[in-house]
């Protein structure tokens, strides 16, 4: 594998599950960043550390697969030009700016996987495991959010307001929320949004609301803000037998972050005192969160590549957020 991108992405959320999974094999990582360059090789000894991924695409007979973690305006183009070199391609979310860039991507040939993770977050495998039980009877609302309490604006291509560099808080945590609605529910037939910027020095959306309603009736409430001075639950779902809360973030991020791998024994497991509740007003317990594993996702592509299995995450899933975006930013410009 060839990894594109050695910033928080490749660093945090690539390279240390690729190295944890059975099949896969890091050979080669794209950064121009000196200091970057050398946490790779101390991190990962006899990598190849490239400037620029010219010579993967030149010579692909060095990789089997291309990941692109990079700054999003830069996923369309060069996950075409590993597609056309015949590399298949894992994306970071999103996997385009736009959702005709993502269909196109599609028709080039090679299998392209959208590195959506939050599928495999602890608290989501749960939500998914209690539907699939029944215990929740059907699922009428569905209230998900990601919120942060960051006022002070960091300079990042994140924080853009050119429409080309996808850098606002929609396609940031937004991608995830989205996600995961389609995932439970199918892509949505109506699409209602609210987007604001908050912050003082803010130049794109930092605080946004979308309201999703599917062909099966449930309705989706995401919130999304890195504006947030009180944190909602992570999940709130109602069903008609009972709801499922649960407060917090999934932490496999965070042990990532402090260095930590899927190897280890224990991976993606939660303390009891993080668990959700089910039940009724009065009457609910607390639910063990099934452990985290975004490793699973990488899994899912050795399966696919190798075994001829289905993709962790379609593409199609993938050209539907972009779609929901899209009809996002057209809702809250009253068009």
């Amino acid at each position: 594998m060839a990894l594109l991108g050695y910033g928080t992405g490749g660093s945090v959320f690539h390279a240390p599950v690729i190295t944890s999974v059975p099949g896969l094999v890091l050979t080669a990582v794209v950064t121009g960043n000196p200091e970057r360059q050398e946490e790779v090789r101390r991190r990962y000894p006899g990598v190849a550390v490239l400037p620029d991924p010219a010579p993967v695409f030149d010579d692909p007979a060095h990789c089997d697969l291309v990941v692109v973690t990079t700054p999003n305006r830069t996923h369309a183009p060069l996950a075409t030009r590993a597609l056309e070199a015949g590399l298949p391609v894992v994306i970071d979310k999103p996997v385009a700016v736009t959702s005709e860039q993502a269909l196109a991507l599609g028709r080039i040939g090679p299998p392209v996987f959208p590195y959506h993770n939050r599928r495999w977050d602890g608290d989501f495998r749960t939500l998914r495991r209690l539907m699939a039980e029944g215990a929740l009877g059907e699922v009428g609302r569905f209230e998900s959010r990601f919120e942060r309490w960051r006022p002070h604006v960091k300079p990042s291509w994140k924080e853009s307001a050119d429409p080309a560099d996808a850098g606002n808080i929609v396609y940031d945590l937004g991608a995830h929320l989205i996600d995961q609605a389609i995932c439970l529910f199918g892509p949505p037939t109506h699409v209602y949004a609210e987007l604001d910027t908050r912050r003082p020095g803010a130049a794109t959306t930092d605080d946004a609301f979308l309201a999703l309603t599917h062909a099966n009736g449930a309705r989706s409430h995401l919130w999304m803000s890195a504006a947030a001075a009180d944190i909602g639950p992570r999940f709130r779902v109602l069903g008609d037998k009972a709801s499922y809360v649960v407060h917090g973030m999934d932490g496999q991020e965070e042990a990532l972050r402090a260095g930590r791998t899927p190897r280890e024994p224990g991976w993606g497991q939660m303390p009891p005192e993080t668990y959700g509740f089910l039940g009724v007003p009065g009457r609910s317990r607390p639910v063990r969160t099934d452990p985290g594993a975004w490793q699973a996702f990488y899994a899912g592509v050795v399966n696919a590549l190798e075994h001829g299995g289905p993709p962790p995450v379609p593409l199609e899933d993938a050209v539907a957020g972009l779609e929901v975006i899209e009809a996002a930013l057209r809702s809250a410009a009253g068009r």
